[in-house]
């Protein structure tokens, strides 16, 4: 292979190859060239390709970047995100790489990207996005614990509008779409109680002490809430003592993953958490209309379907539904998405911090 005479579109094509040795030797190149005054266009370059095309490839050496790299890869993400056309691949990508746990994730707290994410999940209005940046928010907090005292009342904030949203349904999104955010809130709302318990239930206290949100408490919280025990730190620890740095320079990540796991009075939510419930990586749960024919095709490519869902009856009051369900591909009938193309709901975050699972 003439390594002088390749372009990166070269490069990046050859990476879907199916020659395991020539694949290899492809991504020892790319890897190469990203030690060299060119690695930051290179990243740039893939960021791109798999924005465009959702490899695996790409998700595999982007996942795998290392310092001063990442912070190439920090901003580019930014970048992305600040887009609203290609948002949901750069969450996708974003929950990749969080999930592979690089030793320098940690600086995510200190870059405009988190700042991005928060400000996605307070505004966005694409119920896709919204359950796509919930699950990656919900992977990354047990990451950047010390993040808290800044973006606390930010993650409360988020959790108190998604978890309107399935009973007011702003969006008149198909009850599909609601039933994965309620998983997604769900989640959301067991993280935060197990990492910020005093916190969290002032802020409880707070918001759904006004009339105006005690319809919200009673239908979408309240079930919430009779799913967990009563956190020991309600009793022994104080507002203070949650957002010390001290207190989470003894845990690692699984750690403060299994420490929500046990005030969870939901088995399939705590064998999630605990690592005993797994999905393979590459699971992609998608929600498509029934086909109406033979020829027409069940999936619409990621980067292309960007469409608000049509409306439909919101989901009816029911108990909380937990991440560790396995979401099958959900088939709905023609008439149910009628003017919008078929959305893929990226679920890949889903039990993906098990401790006990390979990464």
């Amino acid at each position: 292979m003439a390594r002088e005479q390749l372009n990166m579109g070269d490069l990046f094509l050859l990476l879907e190859t199916s020659d395991l040795h020539q694949l290899e030797e492809i991504r020892g190149l790319i890897n190469e060239q990203l030690s060299t005054e060119r690695g930051s266009m290179l990243l740039n370059g893939l960021v791109g390709y798999f924005l465009e095309t959702n490899s695996a490839q790409a998700v595999h050496i982007l996942s795998s970047v290392r310092e001063p790299h990442d912070k190439h890869l920090l901003d580019k993400m930014n970048e992305c995100m600040t887009k609203q056309v290609c948002r949901l691949p750069a969450l996708t990508l974003l929950g990749h790489v969080i999930r592979k746990q690089p030793s320098w994730i940690h600086k995510i707290a200190r870059y405009p990207l988190l700042l991005s994410l928060l400000k996605c999940l307070k505004t966005d209005t694409d119920v896709v996005v919204l359950i796509t940046g919930v699950l990656v928010l919900i992977t990354l907090l047990p990451m950047i614990p010390q993040a808290g005292k800044q973006h606390l009342w930010e993650y409360f904030d988020i959790f108190g509008r998604l978890a309107s949203w399935n009973l007011k349904n702003p969006g008149h999104v198909s009850e599909v779409y609601l039933i994965h955010l309620h998983a997604s809130v769900y989640s959301l709302f067991h993280r935060l109680y197990g990492m910020y318990p005093c916190n969290f239930v002032s802020y409880l206290r707070s918001h759904y002490g006004m009339k105006e949100n005690m319809e919200t408490f009673e239908e979408v919280v309240k079930p919430m809430l009779e799913h967990v025990r009563i956190h020991p730190e309600l009793v022994t620890g104080t507002k203070e003592h949650e957002l010390d740095p001290t207190r989470w320079k003894k845990y690692e990540i699984h750690d403060i993953v299994i420490e929500c796991a046990k005030v969870s009075l939901d088995p399939k939510e705590a064998s999630c958490e605990e690592g005993y419930a797994t999905m393979p990586e590459n699971f992609y749960p998608q929600i498509h209309p029934r086909p109406q024919d033979s020829t027409s095709s069940p999936y619409t490519d990621l980067h292309s379907s960007y469409g608000t869902p049509a409306s439909s009856t919101p989901a009816t009051s029911s108990p909380p539904p937990t991440l560790s369900d396995d979401f099958p591909i959900i088939s709905l009938p023609a008439n149910t998405v009628q003017s919008s193309p078929p959305r893929k709901v990226c679920t890949l975050l889903y039990c993906e911090m098990c401790p006990q699972q390979s990464l």
